[in-house]
């Protein structure tokens, strides 16, 4: 198959190069960024590939209805919202970018670990009410603490990385053996939980990871710590979270993503007049309302330069996959 012959359909909006590229090499570009899923579903035959975000799920309808896809690419890094096992038994090649927003998640998770600790968001707010506090706005040096991380993939390799500019130690546990580096020492997780002053997430959301941090998990760390998600918010319990902010166990939490955003990613799962009718759970309440809490929309990834960056990833790993005639 040739790349002329190739017809992809843009789901979601990217940077503008990948379409533009794609394009140069001969591929047959269309964009349907309004139709709902279930209208996509009438015309996916259609097309040999698809780019997409997060707008919607990828399931085995979908992709029992395209039955000419060659290729599906999430602009992201992770593949949670498509059936990746279906896919796969249907010949249908998966393409992510953990690559191209690696950095950008690796300073997000430096900037909010350091705010944490010198408490400055806190400080911040109290300035600008005029309240000059100095004692009770005494921060903690990240200098001479041990920082763990579960995950040790391309984010958890760019956090580890960027904090070899601070004297710590960084210890990482993933299911994976031998992906320890100069960075990070790999180790059990009965050792991270032993020695960790920082717990720091780089790990996807499947069913092994779902609901991962929860109390038994925290109650296993023998240190009060700090805690930073970057990965996904259902990694995480959060009235167990809460449990332990409350209980000092968890000394502060930056948390860029949360337990109650919808498959998109765009909005929390309050988003609309009806929704909001009901209640906020208590939980996220304590969150809201909390000093020692950091609280970002899912942007650790989200720079101007990770969106040039993933888009270019996309492209290389479409034009690698067909430049190597596999189908």
């Amino acid at each position: 198959m040739s790349n002329k012959d190739v017809k992809i359909l843009h789901i979601d909006s990217n940077h503008s190069l990948l379409w533009d590229q794609l394009e140069q090499a001969g591929f047959h570009n269309e964009a349907d960024f309004t139709s709902s899923k279930s209208e996509i579903e009438t015309k996916i035959q259609n097309y040999h590939g698809i780019v997409i975000r997060s707008r919607f799920k990828i399931d085995r309808e979908f992709i029992d209805k395209a039955t000419n896809l060659k290729f599906i690419a999430r602009v992201g890094a992770g593949l949670e919202s498509i059936d990746c096992d279906y896919a796969k038994s249907k010949k249908i090649h998966l393409i992510a970018a953990p690559e191209g927003n690696r950095n950008a998640v690796g300073e997000h998770a430096i900037g909010m670990l350091l705010s944490l600790m010198n408490k400055l968001n806190r400080a911040d707010k109290l300035v600008r009410e005029g309240k000059w506090i100095r004692e009770g706005n005494r921060g903690y040096e990240l200098e001479g603490k041990t920082v763990g991380l579960i995950g040790y993939g391309n984010m958890g390799k760019s956090f580890a990385k960027k904090l070899r500019g601070f004297d710590v130690d960084v210890l990482c546990y993933d299911i994976l053996p031998d992906v320890g580096d100069e960075n990070a020492k790999q180790v059990s997780l009965q050792e991270l939980q032993q020695k960790a002053d920082v717990l720091s997430l780089h790990i996807p959301w499947t069913p092994e990871t779902d609901k991962m941090i929860n109390t038994n998990f925290i109650n296993a760390l023998a240190k009060p710590f700090w805690f930073i998600n970057t990965s996904r918010g259902k990694n995480v319990v959060t009235d167990d979270l809460v449990t332990a902010l409350q209980s000092g166990k968890i000394i502060g939490a930056g948390l860029d993503v949360l337990e109650y955003e919808k498959l998109s990613f765009e909005n929390l799962f309050l988003s609309s007049p009806a929704e909001e009718g009901s209640e906020k759970p208590i939980a996220f309440e304590y969150l809201l309302k909390s000093e020692n809490v950091l609280l970002t929309p899912h942007i650790a990834g989200w720079t101007y330069e990770s969106h040039q960056k993933l888009a270019q990833v996309i492209v290389d790993k479409i034009k690698k996959l067909f430049a190597q005639q596999l189908f």
